[in-house]
């Protein structure tokens, strides 16, 4: 099993909409991105339902590129192995707010590249999800000029694959999980992030805690489970059934999905 971040790219509605400006008009555009957050019950911003218009009209094209084919400007998907990590650095930005990067080495069979890593991204370094010689898949990633040479970035819309951490699926069965539960209260709910699975669909994961009588458990909400979260707020009392526990490491990971539910209590 694939362990899977995601990250995202920069491109705003304009840029979204000059895909497709041969196929709607923007008056049309601005109304289907309306009706989509009605749908979505407003899962998603803007932006986000902008590409989603763009994907289903097929003109969301993904570039699959090698490192010797990355040109200043483009936007591809790129298969590496990291060999390098430099160190972190912190920076001030204008507006006083405090900056970090990772800058490291992308190697495939055609050549070398830097990837940066940027602000909250460093924490895949230094809680040790990308280390040396970690394989990944970098999704929408952009290329542009940086110190050393051409730069991967990844941002708000682009996705990172790490290829070689391993998930183990704990083995419960299911007339013994529906009877498993968590229950505690909801302190936090973190923004929702949509993604394109790798058969094309389009789905949404975010992250919640619970404050339960055995400590804080963070548990990882996927698709339609997403939608189903909009009904509760921050200090609500919930209760948690039939999820599934992923052993990595010596740490477990707690994911609803499919027959799972949530309520309030």
């Amino acid at each position: 099993m694939r362990c899977i971040t995601y990250l995202w790219m920069q491109k705003s509605k304009e840029q979204l909409y000059k895909k497709i400006k041969y196929l709607k008009t923007k008056d049309e555009f601005e109304e289907d991105i309306k009706k989509i957050q009605k749908d979505y019950d407003n899962l998603f911003d803007e932006e986000t339902a902008a590409l989603l218009i763009v994907d289903e009209l097929g003109e969301n094209k993904q570039n699959i590129c090698k490192i010797k084919d990355l040109d200043k400007g483009k936007e591809c998907t790129i298969y590496g192995k990291i060999t390098k990590i430099n160190n972190q650095r912190n920076f001030n930005r204008k507006n006083g707010s405090l900056g970090r990067v990772v800058n490291l080495e992308l190697t495939d069979e055609t050549g070398t590249c830097n990837l940066a890593l940027w602000d909250k991204d460093v924490d895949l370094v230094k809680n040790k999800k990308i280390k040396k010689n970690t394989s990944i898949k970098i999704i929408n990633g952009y290329v542009k000029d940086g110190y050393n040479g051409l730069e991967i970035n990844v941002g708000r819309w682009g996705l990172i694959e790490v290829l070689e951490e391993e998930h183990t699926f704990i083995n419960i069965k299911d007339e013994i999980k529906e009877k498993i539960s968590l229950s505690g209260e909801l302190v936090e709910v973190q923004p929702t992030k949509s993604f394109f699975k790798d058969n094309g669909e389009f789905g949404f994961v975010t992250n919640i805690k619970v404050q339960t009588k055995n400590g804080t458990k963070q548990i990882t909400i996927w698709d339609e489970k997403v939608k189903e979260l909009q009904k509760f707020k921050q200090g609500d009392r919930i209760k948690i059934n039939n999820f599934d526990i992923k052993q990595k490491n010596d740490n477990q990971e707690i994911h609803l999905n499919g027959r799972g539910y949530i309520k309030k209590i």
